[in-house]
């Protein structure tokens, strides 16, 4: 039940939750826990897929029986039913652990495998009992207690939701009247499933009535407003070159599969996607009235019509260079670029200045010139039929519902059962109405003194920052310099935002969820619009308050940590330092890295994509960086098939960093204070180190891995634990680990960029 938000709503920033992306310029995504809607905020358990200048538009998996997903993610293993516990035993689950005598608690000694060998695979260490135990759920496609408080989080939005939508007599237009009636809408299944394909039929009809070329322009530009990108999208986000002001920015997508490569390459996985995704097609034009001979040509036509948008998309490495992404473009450029288009009219309709652009992929829309040039209008129809079938499934009759999940949840990331209505409903409130839902999300959940012990954390570990810049034997004074500069714009944002979105002019009601869907989204389109043209407002966040995640935006140097993600096992006011700095104080120190890694290293202090690296210096950091590549590249989940070196080297770079940061930080913050309590028998040292194992303990399904593989600039937990730890003295130091143990890597081999 996703359309989108239009533009804003992708991943920004070098993070590690899979939250929602950023805006044209930069972007380096999180990946912490469960988030990541499908375009917006949200409290999905997705984590999006960071590839630098995709916005909002990027296309977007469904997610799983639910909302869309803009990322991917991923283990091995369906070990049975898992029955969802009570929010009353999650808590439970999640407070277990030794105290200290002033009633701090350390780390989750029941979760460690006591057979395993700390200084050989520390993630199996870590957390290898509690995975055997707690098989992942069969609608999940991953499960750590990460995820699992992402669960419970998610119960918390629930009882919020039904408060809201319990009361009939908020004043319209309120957050409350907004969010409670949006949500008891698409919990009205039995009203949805009456309804069958009826919503969409003006919308396929209209389709299906063009009768010319500049019928499909409008067309296009209708299907934009309500956030469906195809086949290009329009988003506002920051000037790359001065990110003071705001532009639009235009991007690829109208694709159907996760990327480029999955149209194109020969291995075998892919060619079993293509198959299932024809039938896929085929079978949802079937479920929307088509005759089933018809549905299969029609599948074929969207296919080749998509292929061919994909030999001319960036592939996903590429979409990790700023550089490339960088296109300004005058608007008389457009009409060069793609002449057949009639963008006077298009921005006209679209209320936007016809000022300079960033075309993202040139090459792209001159295919998409190309198209409109010479497709045959029955193509052109059957293509947009298809996108706003694909965007509107998870909001149609359970038929629609369970194809869609065959295929984006069954299939692409092995989860077997769809996830519960009151989730999906969930996820979808927070995705379209987020702000709304999270002014009362923070009211119960978020205590000040969550954000002033947050406060100090992010201080010390920005401080160990600027001890590690200072300190670097590779880099000369100059360059030194413009990083210590940089480093000391960083903003941090916690929380919350100061000033929550006024939703006025939306109409949302209880009669019809689908109606609701397209209101929330047009306004959403219209907000980011409204944004071209105008001085950059910092006030704005890329995640909703009650995401699980957080994220890096190079374009305004902040680090931002909403409330959702300030919850046990990631920060526990009543954990001791050592845990919450191995567990929430390496996400900070991650995202802080990602300010530093490849492409967060192409922005200067001002947000600005400008070289401030002296020649020498560029080589020696592009040295250090191939390191890290190198070693990722050897991570293999199946035989064949390992990591991308390339794609996931921001994100490794981040996790290397930051626990190196985080750990310098920790050690600091107990000078004059004393050392902490041994417990359970670890030091504090070691308590630090198990608390980003356990924090990072996910348990993934095979499929969920290889969809990743391809196309997440994360790796898998495993090597986001043994990777970067296995490169770090202290770790070895602390677990009294020996030469030659797997987490151990030869001197020669072992990687450090900062």
């Amino acid at each position: 039940m996703r359309l989108g938000a239009g533009g804003e709503q992708i991943q920004r920033g070098g993070g590690e939750a899979g939250a929602r992306a950023a805006g044209p310029g930069g972007a380096c995504v999180v990946d912490h826990g469960g988030v990541g809607l499908g375009g917006g905020p949200s409290i999905g358990n997705r984590e999006p897929v960071v590839n630098f200048g995709v916005a909002g538009p990027r296309p977007v998996l469904p997610g799983r029986g639910g909302a869309r997903a803009v990322a991917i993610v991923a283990t091995p293993s369906n070990r049975g039913n898992a029955v969802a516990r009570s929010r009353f035993a999650l808590i439970a689950l999640l407070a277990v652990s030794t105290a200290t005598a002033g009633g701090l608690h350390g780390i989750q000694p029941g979760d460690l495998n006591r057979q395993g060998d700390a200084c050989n695979d520390f993630f199996d260490y870590a957390n290898g009992a509690w995975r055997q135990q707690n098989p992942i759920p069969d609608y999940m496609d991953r499960w750590s207690r990460r995820w699992q408080a992402g669960e419970l989080n998610k119960e918390r939005v629930r009882d919020i939701l039904g408060e809201l939508s319990a009361r009939q007599d908020w004043a319209k237009g309120s957050a409350g009247q907004l969010a409670g009636d949006f949500y008891a809408a698409c919990m009205d299944e039995s009203r949805v499933n009456a309804l069958g394909a009826k919503p969409v039929r003006p919308w396929l009809d209209e389709i299906g009535a063009l009768t010319d070329r500049a019928g499909v322009q409008r067309e296009i530009g209708k299907l934009h407003d309500a956030g469906i990108a195809a086949p290009f999208a329009l988003s506002a986000g920051e000037d790359l070159r001065e990110p003071a002001k705001t532009i639009a920015h235009i991007y690829a997508g109208g694709l159907g599969m996760p990327d480029r490569d999955y149209y194109l390459k020969p291995e075998p996985r892919f060619v079993e996607a293509r198959a299932k995704y024809l039938a896929h097609v085929a079978k949802m034009f079937e479920l929307a009235g088509t005759p089933a001979e018809q549905a299969r040509r029609d599948a074929q036509t969207v296919f080749d019509f998509e292929k061919r948008l994909a030999e001319a998309s960036l592939d996903n490495v590429q979409l990790r260079d700023p550089k490339l992404q960088d296109n300004p473009t005058p608007f008389a450029g457009l009409a060069k670029l793609a002449p057949g288009f009639d963008w006077g009219r298009y921005f006209d309709a679209a209320h936007l200045p016809r000022d300079a652009v960033n075309v993202t992929q040139p090459k792209f829309l001159r295919q998409f010139e190309k198209e409109l040039a010479t497709a045959p209008l029955a193509q052109w129809k059957a293509y947009l039929q298809w996108h706003v079938l694909n965007a509107a499934a998870d909001s149609l009759s359970q038929p629609f519902v369970e194809e869609n999940f065959a295929f984006n949840g069954k299939f692409l990331t092995g989860a077997t059962q769809m996830k519960p209505r009151w989730k999906r409903c969930a996820e979808l409130t927070d995705a379209q109405l987020g702000e709304a839902l999270g002014q009362k999300y923070v009211e119960k959940y978020f205590p000040p003194q969550a954000k002033a012990r947050m406060q100090e954390m992010v201080k010390n570990i920005l401080a160990a920052m600027d001890d590690t810049i200072r300190e670097l034997d590779w880099m000369d004074a100059a360059t030194k310099q413009k990083a210590l500069e940089k480093r000391s714009t960083f903003v941090a944002k916690l929380g919350y935002p100061d000033r929550f979105k006024d939703y006025r002019g939306v109409a949302v009601s209880r009669e019809s969820a689908w109606d609701n869907l397209v209101a929330t989204s047009r306004w959403n389109v219209a907000d980011n619009r409204g944004q071209v043209g105008k001085p950059t407002d910092r006030s704005r966040w890329g995640m909703t308050p009650p995401t699980s995640n957080a994220y890096y935006n190079p374009l305004q140097n902040e680090i931002v940590f909403p409330a959702g993600i300030l919850q046990p096992p990631a920060f526990d006011v009543n954990a001791t330092d050592a845990v919450n700095y191995g567990a929430i104080g390496v996400i900070i120190g991650h995202e802080i890295s990602h300010g530093f890694d490849d492409q967060g290293a192409q922005f200067d202090a001002q947000g600005r994509l400008a070289n401030w690296w002296t020649p020498a210096d560029g080589k020696q950091f592009a040295a250090k960086g191939q390191c890290v590549v190198d070693q990722f590249e050897g991570y293999f989940i199946e035989p064949g098939v390992h990591h991308n070196g390339k794609l996931v080297l921001g994100e490794s770079i981040g996790d290397l960093a930051g626990a190196k940061i985080a750990y310098r930080a920790y050690l600091k913050s107990r000078e004059g204070k004393g050392p902490e309590p041994t417990l359970d028998g670890f030091t504090p040292e070691q308590q630090f180190f198990i608390a980003w194992g356990q924090f990072r303990g996910d348990e993934t399904r095979l499929e969920t891995q290889r969809t990743m593989i391809q196309g997440d600039p994360h790796p898998v937990a495993k090597y986001r634990v043994n990777g970067p730890l296995s490169n770090l003295p202290a770790f070895q130091q602390a677990f009294q680990c020996k030469a030659g143990d797997a987490m151990v890597r030869a001197k020669e081999q072992r990687c450090e960029v900062w």
